[in-house]
């Protein structure tokens, strides 16, 4: 079933004196896929930038590169996305025809994924995450029923607790706090993916949500989302969410894909200004059309 979205994105800096110039890079303007066509997208900055430029970046997403030049204590940023998303969920009796000892010797014949079986700065493996992934993926299982297991495991050994990493926190941190948000259980079912040899890849983006029975959406409430994606010969890329756990469906618009999350983070910059206080507000809203 496919469905159409409209998302809005804003992210609002405040200082409490003056930025002489602001450098940003932002990951916010979803691409086409075969599981998702753009309709429209625009990205809105204020103070109007002096100088911008989108580009696709190593990973096929688009890059927005500004330059604010006017002094300003308040910049916002705000990305205004259409989508139709035609996702089904992996049928878990397909990938259940290969082991994933088979998924990891096929990925020998794809060089183009090669990367993503390698370590990056964020989803590291160690010998608590190797020994965390064996223990799932065991002699001969079947590749479906193993991820269907990952999923599960994430989310029932850990706590969704807002605060308590940080984007720098490792998968093995995380095995010991046992804590986190799903940028941490991502970068956990990466790193322990690669651990036995398979191809695992970062997504960011947005889950569509819904208040409680008979509650009113609250503008603004959404947030941006982060899940896993494993690879498989025949079958490409299988996205799954242990944040929640489920597969990923029609409920989930993607904007980006990397290693991990510093090759995507929605924003990042740099600031000209002798201000030694910031805050940033964020809003998200993800309505069906």
């Amino acid at each position: 079933m496919s469905r159409t979205y409209h998302l809005v994105h804003t992210t609002r800096y405040e200082y409490e004196a003056p930025v002489e110039r602001s450098y940003g890079r932002a990951h916010l303007l979803p691409s086409d896929s075969d599981r998702q066509r753009v309709l429209d997208r625009e990205l809105e900055i204020s103070p109007v930038p002096s100088d911008t430029n989108d580009h696709l970046d190593y990973f096929g997403n688009i890059s927005t590169f500004y330059l604010v030049r006017r002094p300003h204590t308040t910049l916002t940023v705000t990305a205004r996305s259409r989508l139709l998303v035609d996702r089904p969920r992996p049928d878990v009796a397909q990938l259940d025809t290969l082991t994933w000892e088979d998924v990891r010797d096929s990925l020998a014949e794809s060089p183009a994924i090669a990367e993503y079986r390698l370590a990056s700065p964020r989803a590291r493996a160690s010998t608590e995450v190797t020994t965390y992934a064996r223990s799932i993926f065991t002699p001969s299982r079947p590749f479906g029923s193993a991820l269907v297991e990952l999923t599960r495991r994430i989310h029932s050994d850990f706590s969704y607790e807002t605060g308590a990493t940080t984007v720098y926190t490792t998968p093995a941190q995380l095995l010991r706090k046992r804590a986190g948000v799903c940028q941490d259980f991502t970068h956990l079912a990466v790193a322990a993916l690669r651990s036995v040899g398979l191809a695992g890849r970062y997504v960011s983006g947005y889950l569509e949500t819904q208040p409680p029975a008979g509650q009113a959406k609250l503008q603004g409430a959404d947030a941006s989302h982060a899940w896993p994606a494993a690879y498989a010969p025949g079958h490409g890329w299988v996205d799954f969410d242990p944040t929640n756990d489920q597969w990923v469906d029609e409920r989930y618009l993607v904007v980006a894909t990397g290693r991990d999350y510093g090759d995507v983070p929605p924003l990042k910059g740099i600031i000209v200004t002798d201000s030694k206080k910031s805050t940033m507000q964020v809003s998200v809203d993800v309505n069906p059309v």
